[in-house]
């Protein structure tokens, strides 16, 4: 039965309680569990992300506010803490990153499918095989660096292939500007949805801008700053998806139903039992931050949370392989590029068209992600195929001798 959202009220925020014990759990196994466990607590991680910023941001401009948000943000923060330290100390930055790439791949290919506004959903498509090229170049870095197989990261949920190429990516900022949901009209799953993805980049952004300058392979840092770039693109992308005419409180009660959403998705299709009593407390947690900002928003603004909410979630968001749909996406839209808010063939876009020209300046001096993958094709079993072929030939040569 779908949660309803009026009617299932969870903790309130005064019984939110934690201690650094209960912050610091037991990491999930990098090889042993499922790979979507990995990319659920990669998604959690940024949809907390964005709910503290986006309440750090509401804090400077409302004073009526400033103390609503203190409160509900400090529960925000333990919980983000919670949830980001559930990923395993033995686990790469590399090795994570690959893990937010099929993030990228299957949530908003999942996203896309359910999106019932077509310019949405086109748009979604349009940066799925963006990310889709991403996990590529990175595997290819994963093989250069630490020599091993992505697909034991991946789990053969996705496939390691070219998407649109990285180089053609880069746009003019102006064509990055997507046509916003009306607010008035718009599903409200369509809200959650935008709300969804654009935290998920964020999330990837930031992080790729952390750990990039870390690497000390000048390959790594090149790629990690063209992809960065990338990312940035697609927050200016995704946000602006989002009606920028809600009121405050309209955006904070879609934010605080956006995480019951997730958290409901998460809990659908975790298969570990640790993990998933996170994510059943952190649903009961958000339903009482809902709850709390449904108050707020019949208090101060006069109006009933229906307006804007969902009686029931929708169906939750599936962490499972989109194998096929990828695949079809790629065959057909490959060639798509943005020109302004809307989608067109490469071939329309006439010579000395602004992104044309802002991408050629880029890439002038050559294209990290061109580079790393120069010769590189994946195919199961790399890591221990090199093995045994470098094997092989200290073999060879031990004979010959």
């Amino acid at each position: 039965m779908a949660l309803d959202l009026f009617q299932e009220k969870g903790i309130p925020l005064e019984k939110q309680l934690f201690t650094w014990k209960d912050l610091v759990r037991r990491p999930y196994s990098k090889l042993d569990d499922d790979a979507f466990t990995r990319s659920r607590v990669i998604l959690m991680n940024g949809i907390e992300a964005d709910a503290l910023r986006m309440k750090h941001i509401f804090a400077r401009l409302s004073r009526e506010l400033r103390p609503h948000l203190a409160l509900v943000r400090r529960a925000e923060h333990h919980q983000q803490t919670l949830v980001n330290w559930l990923n395993p100390p033995d686990q790469s930055a590399l090795e994570t990153t690959l893990g937010f790439e099929q993030l990228a791949i299957e949530v908003t290919a999942s996203v896309a499918i359910h999106e019932p506004d077509p310019y949405l959903a086109q748009t979604y498509r349009f940066g799925m095989l963006e990310d889709f090229d991403h996990l590529y170049r990175y595997s290819a870095l994963y093989d250069r660096v630490e020599g091993k197989d992505p697909n034991n990261l991946i789990q053969s949920y996705s496939d390691i292939r070219p998407g649109r190429p990285t180089a053609v990516e880069h746009r003019h900022p102006l064509d990055d500007l997507r046509r916003p949901y009306d607010h008035k009209t718009a599903d409200p799953l369509s809200k959650m949805h935008a709300i969804t993805i654009t935290a998920a980049e964020s999330m990837t952004h930031d992080y790729y801008m952390v750990v990039g300058p870390q690497f000390t392979d000048p390959v790594a840092r090149q790629l990690y700053a063209e992809i960065a770039s990338i990312e940035e693109q697609h927050v200016t992308q995704y946000g602006s998806l989002v009606d920028p005419d809600e009121s405050m409180l309209e955006k904070w009660l879609l934010h605080e139903a956006t995480e019951v959403y997730n958290y409901s998705s998460c809990l659908a299709y975790e298969t570990n039992p640790y993990v998933k009593a996170v994510w059943q407390r952190f649903v009961d947690y958000e339903l009482g931050h809902l709850h709390y900002v449904m108050d707020l928003f019949k208090n101060l603004e006069r109006r009933d949370p229906a307006e804007v909410l969902p009686r029931t979630l929708p169906e939750p968001i599936a962490f499972k392989e989109h194998r096929e749909f990828v695949r079809k996406v790629l065959s057909q839209e490959v060639d798509m590029r943005a020109n302004g808010p809307d989608y067109v063939d490469a071939s329309q876009l006439p010579p000395g068209h602004r992104s044309l020209v802002y991408r050629d300046q880029l890439n002038s001096e050559g294209s990290p992600t061109e580079t790393v993958a120069a010769g590189y094709h994946w195919r199961p079993g790399t890591e221990l195929a090199a093995k045994a072929e470098r094997m092989g030939s200290v073999l060879e040569g031990r004979r010959l001798q």
